[in-house]
């Protein structure tokens, strides 16, 4: 008896090695674009610099600096704002998305808060953070948390809402405590909802970095693309939008790892 494999009407799928392979060539025509665009001066310097030229700048950048720093004295100043905001804002947004997900009067007090602030840009509430918190380091964590904060918090409810009722009410019948069923249902429900909130809010947070570093910053990736703009100094403007993409690319490589070890079933059932 033969079986016959039934195609997925609506998803192409395609193995890794393929897919992987799809982006390489993707990376490579558009570099190759750039350069096309730049050797033929179709383009200005001034505007685009050549790819080369960005190389050569991040070299100089790694070893004299600008603005009074190296690249990896702003990688590292820039990192510590990022990723120093969103641990706080992953212990904080996953235990209240938790709680607005499992009680609706906790969601019916904190969803009007976060919905009304999630939308604004992050420019529209930094002068109030500056009259508050000054222009400190404190004032910069602060903002990219905000930033962060909403998308971990609604992703989390949203998945603690998809959980199955009849895993809570068989573990429920089976005598486990609330903070068991918690732990033991909901969270690894959750999980996969979880892990998108963090990957989109990472992403908020480097896309606010350079309104953080705005204030009074001396260091930092995005103060260096704003000061670089004021000497039209394309090539390091460009230079640290690729190093600010770089390291959010691998992180966001490095979650997609997370999601495969801990939540291999997403996507597949």
């Amino acid at each position: 008896m033969t079986t016959h494999r039934v195609e997925d009407p609506l998803f192409k799928r395609y193995p890794r090695r393929t897919t992987l392979i799809i982006s390489l060539v993707t990376t490579v025509l558009l570099l190759a674009l750039w350069w096309m665009v730049t050797a033929f001066g179709w383009v200005k310097p001034l505007f685009l610099p050549s790819p080369m030229t960005v190389v050569n700048r991040i070299g100089d950048l790694s070893t004299s600096g600008f603005a009074d720093a190296t690249l990896w004295e702003h990688a590292r100043a820039s990192l510590f704002r990022v990723f120093g905001a969103f641990v706080l804002a992953v212990l904080t947004a996953v235990p209240i998305g938790i709680v607005m997900g499992i009680h609706d009067f906790a969601k019916g007090v904190l969803d009007p808060v976060i919905e009304f602030y999630r939308p604004l840009p992050p420019l529209a509430y930094l002068p109030l953070i500056i009259i508050w918190l000054g222009i400190g380091e404190t004032a910069k964590i602060v903002l990219i948390y905000l930033a962060m904060f909403a998308p971990i918090c609604l992703s989390t409810r949203a998945g603690v809402a998809a959980v199955a009722r009849e895993k809570i009410l068989a573990a429920a019948t089976l005598g486990a405590a609330k903070w068991q069923i918690v732990w033991h249902i909901v969270l690894p429900g959750a999980l996969p909802e979880i892990l998108t909130g963090m990957r989109v809010g990472i992403g908020f947070g480097w896309t606010t970095l350079v309104a953080a570093e705005m204030v009074a910053a001396t260091a930092g990736l995005g103060f260096m693309v704003l000061n670089a703009k004021d000497f039209l100094a394309t090539d390091v403007v460009i230079a640290g939008i690729f190093v600010i993409g770089f390291v959010a690319y691998g992180f966001d490589l490095f979650m997609r790892w997370l999601e495969g070890r801990l939540v291999p079933w997403k996507g597949r059932v």
